[in-house]
């Protein structure tokens, strides 16, 4: 024996310590039919079994009517159909890579697809995606026993030493089949050590041996890995597939199910073909022989709500009855509905209420019946989409919310009695289209309450800056402060509401911000930013500022806005420009303040004052209105005499 077939005996062997057992139900290695859809359905009904025996070789729905060949893969025929034309041309690749959902299907696709590359039979001998007869390593393969066909599960062997076994054992020759076949399950749970030592391997492996990958989570996985493999991206089963499934299987297992019970697992299943056979399972194991599942019984099964009744739910909530709403509930909750699964329906429903009102053809989904697409095309008529926006985002947070909870009911409530507060709520822009289209004379929205003024007020609170006295504060003042007042029968102290102010140009606006106390703002207006163009609100017309930023500051613009609306009551547009705009204010003042103090240094009795005072300087020179004519000054000295003491002479002290 040479040492060629001494290793290819030892590899052989070695991988059966690891090798999954047998489950003593499984079929035959060899059969003399392929295994397919009707076969199975007939394969574990033997109606001379015990009961007792028949408890112990029963099999799971998912597991006994789990696909064969590319023939029954349900909704994945893309995939099927680029593997059969890579077979075909035998531009087969060395690694696939299988991403999907749970249930949809990627360790049985993996399974398939290893049979493929390692069928074999008494007419093909050579890789074949026409699997409707039983080759030589088909049975093996579809239980997980065959010696050449490693089934690894990352999730539970995640460290380097599993990768460095695997990379020790592909230079071995397949003891039987064609291909030595690695199924990696749930790759993305590897290590980066893991990745990082199959990278060289995975990139070229020996031509025995083929790669399968299956994840959920295919962002988890490294991108280095992704660009080495061939990537199939299994798709969710559509409602409709899945009720074909499993009206597929009612009829093999010689049950009869409501289509309506049907539509509901279906639904409850969200495009897992696992998930739909397991919940089939749990229904039939819930059926009485001489009393068939109805829709309520199947609903109470699963946890579900009439959708009716969530109709009914959602409209209470949009109209804030929140005490109808709260009963609704209750009784839901009580008859078995789980709280997150209402939350989810009625998210479900926003969405295709707010799907009416973009996509028409939305109105024939086949989930909701005749009548609740009637209910739904009236209730998308009448909700705005901002409203059905808020109502999205409630419900969403809470699904995030409740499973958390304590008490998942009463976090469900706390949701619902938000949801009807804020469900006719009016968004800001409304409230700005509804005070812009106030009569003139209309109290402000956003004014503070106004104090009462007293009539006996000696002296009225003088406006601030840009802002003028409103009339009404005129007329509130009395005509006269004399005797005369004490006689006068007393009246009410009439109410005053100062009006907003009226901002006419931009230094209007910076003195707001300094009378508001805001001083980063007036510094940014005043030395950061450029007046391009400026706009005074009037009437309806909203106030306008356009402005270009400084070098180095940052945008004020959303801020100005914000805080504008809240000062005046009325709306502003604050729009950033790259027009050069005028010169900041604040370089406009010092400008203003350098050419008076040299204006200051020209005149003869400051240069007196320097020339008398050595060391002294100019601090600040301030404008005011001289009250004596400039000829009433005296002369400039030509020169400034001194005593013998070094004292300023009699004249020019007095000057």
């Amino acid at each position: 024996m040479t040492s060629d077939e001494n290793e290819n005996q030892l590899d052989a062997t070695a991988p059966l310590e690891d090798a999954p057992l047998q489950e003593e139900t499984s079929a035959p290695a060899f059969s003399d039919e392929a295994p397919g859809f009707d076969m199975l359905a007939d394969a574990d009904s033997d109606n001379d079994v015990p009961a007792a025996e028949a408890g112990d070789s029963y099999k799971v729905l998912a597991r006994k009517y789990r696909p064969r060949n590319f023939e029954d893969l349900i909704g994945q025929e893309a995939m099927v159909q680029t593997l059969t034309n890579a077979f075909e041309t035998g531009s087969i690749a060395h690694a696939f890579m299988l991403t999907g959902v749970r249930g949809v299907g990627k360790t049985t696709t993996a399974r398939i697809l290893a049979r493929a590359l390692n069928y074999h039979s008494d007419t093909v001998q050579a890789p074949s995606v026409a699997l409707a007869e039983a080759g030589a390593h088909c049975e093996a393969i579809m239980d997980g026993t065959h010696v050449d066909v490693i089934e690894m599960d990352a999730a539970s062997r995640t460290g380097i030493g599993d990768i460095r076994e695997i990379i020790e054992n592909v230079r071995y020759m397949p003891a039987s089949a064609r291909y030595k076949v690695y199924i990696i399950d749930e790759v993305h749970m590897l290590s980066k050590a893991a990745f990082n030592g199959l990278l060289k391997t995975l990139e070229e492996p020996p031509e025995h041996v083929k790669f399968i990958f299956a994840t959920t989570e295919i962002r988890q996985v490294p991108v280095t890995v992704l660009s080495r493999c061939q990537r199939f991206d299994l798709r969710r089963l559509s409602l409709d597939d899945t009720q074909k499934l499993l009206s597929k299987v009612c009829a093999a297992e010689t049950v009869d199910l409501p289509d309506e019970g049907l539509k509901l697992i279906a639904r409850a299943a969200d495009g897992s073909a696992r998930d739909a056979l397991s919940l089939l399972d749990r229904a039939l194991a819930h059926m009485d022989a001489d009393t068939p599942l109805s829709e309520e019984t199947m609903r109470a099964l699963l946890g579900l709500a009439d959708r009716g009744r969530v109709f009914d739910l959602f409209d209470m909530l949009m109209r804030a009855k929140v005490p109808e709403a709260l009963e609704e509930f209750e009784a839901q909750y009580a008859m078995g509905a789980d709280p997150v699964v209402i939350l989810a329906d009625l998210a479900e429903l926003t969405h295709w209420l707010t799907r009416l009102k973009f996509v028409p053809a939305a109105l024939e989904d086949v989930a909701f019946s005749a009548e609740l697409r009637a209910r739904g095309k009236a209730a998308s008529e009448q909700l705005s989409t901002p409203a059905l926006s808020r109502v999205w985002q409630v419900l969403l947070a809470g699904h995030e919310d409740v499973p958390r909870a304590m008490n998942a009911k009463a976090a469900c409530e706390m949701v619902l009695i938000r949801l009807a507060h804020l469900a006719n709520t009016p968004t800001p822009e409304e409230l700005i289209k509804q005070f812009e289209s106030a009569p003139a004379g209309t109290p402000s929205p956003f004014a503070a309450a106004a104090p009462a003024v007293s009539p006996s007020a000696s002296q009225a609170t003088p406006p601030s800056a840009g802002q003028a006295t409103p009339p009404s504060a005129l007329q509130a003042m009395p005509p006269s402060a004399g005797p005369t007042m004490s006689t006068a029968a007393p009246q009410a102290a009439p109410v005053v509401q100062f009006s907003a102010p009226v901002l006419q140009d931009f230094q209007a606006v910076i003195d707001l911000a300094a009378d508001k106390r805001d001083i980063a703002l007036k510094y940014a207006l005043e030395n950061g930013v450029h007046l391009v163009s400026f706009e005074a609100a009037a009437g309806e017309r909203a106030g306008r500022l356009e402005l270009r930023l400084a070098d180095g500051q940052d945008n004020i613009a959303q801020d100005l806005t914000k805080k504008l609306r809240e000062w005046t009551g009325r709306a502003w547009v604050v729009s950033l420009s790259n027009e050069p705009g005028a010169a900041t204010l604040g370089t406009v003042k010092r400008s203003a303040a350098e050419q008076r103090e040299d204006k200051a240094r020209e005149d003869p009795y400051v240069q007196a004052a320097l020339g008398a005072f050595p060391g002294a300087e100019i601090l600040s020179v301030s404008e005011f209105m001289a009250t004596a004519s400039s000829e009433a000054l005296p002369a400039a000295p030509d020169e400034i005499d001194e005593d013998s003491d070094g004292n300023l002479a009699d004249e020019t002290s007095e000057t």
